[in-house]
């Protein structure tokens, strides 16, 4: 069930900033690989070979043979951890954690939604999805490569829980059975913004026994000239 690849790695004695960035410089990436009752091993991977088969796994669930010179045989392990660069799509270091036989492993599987659910298709609905990742625990061998969910039967308002879903056999599943994974919502109307009311002008209060100043001046006599 689960999905394996291989990746090639070689030991490293040195360890610290400056050497990171001399491996990074030098198209290479630091790496650790630790659990089980072996000691933990510092490695040096190809940047890119590491980056592409990154992209191209789940990398939560995908268990990674090393590729060791000094080991006989391949380590399995799995993806810990992957640090990145803040604002570039680089990698800086990869943590990978050694898998036994027979000693179950916790993890997080990818949760697939599958079909248009009525409530979307006939009824105007809008298909919310709150929970991607599924924790479970299992033995290496029974990992699923992700949990398949139909959701082509969900009408509006519905809701599928995690007590909903297909678990395989000897998987274990490591979170409350009552949450929501998916649900099909009313979709919200915008609210209509309303024009603003025009302001009708309002003119001043006239004084009573006065007179406007341009009415006072037209009226007052001329003075005459003095002869």
């Amino acid at each position: 069930m689960s999905t394996q690849v291989t990746l090639k790695a070689e030991p490293r004695n040195e360890s610290g900033k400056g050497v990171a960035r001399k491996l990074r410089a030098a198209g290479k990436l630091p790496a650790v690989v630790y659990g089980g009752e072996a000691d933990t091993i510092p490695l040096t991977l190809d940047a890119n070979d590491t980056s592409h088969l990154f992209h191209s796994i789940s990398v939560e669930n995908t268990i990674v043979n090393l590729e060791l010179e000094q080991e006989k045989a391949p380590v399995p392990t799995l993806i810990r951890e992957i640090q990145t660069h803040p604002f570039k799509p680089e990698i800086l270091h990869v943590d990978f954690i050694r898998i036994q036989a027979g000693v179950e492993i916790e993890l997080d599987i990818p949760i697939h939604l599958e079909g248009t659910p009525v409530g979307v298709k006939d009824q105007g609905g809008v298909l919310e999805q709150t929970i991607y990742m599924l924790p479970v625990a299992c033995l290496p061998t029974a990992i699923p490569e992700y949990i398949e969910a139909d959701v082509s039967e969900l009408e509006i308002n519905e809701s599928l829980h995690v007590s909903d879903l297909q678990i395989p056999e000897g998987v274990e599943v490591m979170l409350d059975l009552a949450r929501t994974v998916c649900s099909i919502q009313t979709p919200s109307l915008a609210p209509v913004e309303e024009e603003p009311e025009e302001e009708e002008e309002v003119a001043e209060p006239e004084l009573v026994g006065e007179e406007p100043e341009d009415e006072a001046e037209a009226e007052a006599p001329e003075e005459e000239p003095e002869s």
